[in-house]
Parts: structure tokens; C-alpha cells; sequence
């Protein structure tokens, strides 16, 4: 992620993801993080973000 564009990109994959409640990405450390209601795969994130033209470096569970 280098600009806004690119966060709004990222916040916008994840939230749609079924089930998500809430997002926040970050520029400055280039992450994200999300809380979710119902269980959510690492292939779901993946998924989500490389469609919208992004690569998931590493997933962590908080």
C-alpha cells in the first residue's frame, strides 16, 4: 500500500468479507486489522485482498 487509495481498497475487501464487523488499515505499517463475527479463513483474506490487486504478507491471529 503506498496512498489512501490503496487503505480504502484494503478496508473495503475486508469489509465485505461475510461476517466482519469492524476494519482499520493502517499506511504508516502497512496492516490491517478486523474483527470478525463468524470464523473467517486465511484463504477467505487472501482472497479478498488480492482481488483488489494487493498481497498478503502475513495473517496473525490477535
Amino acid at each position: 500500500m503506498s496512498c489512501g487509495h490503496c487503505v480504502n481498497h484494503v478496508k473495503e475487501a475486508l469489509g465485505e468479507l461475510n461476517g466482519v464487523t469492524s476494519v482499520d488499515v493502517n499506511l504508516d505499517s502497512k496492516t490491517a486489522v478486523f474483527e470478525g463475527s463468524v470464523d473467517i479463513t486465511d484463504e477467505d483474506i487472501k482472497a479478498a485482498i488480492d482481488e483488489v490487486g494487493y498481497e498478503v504478507v502475513g495473517i496473525e491471529e490477535l
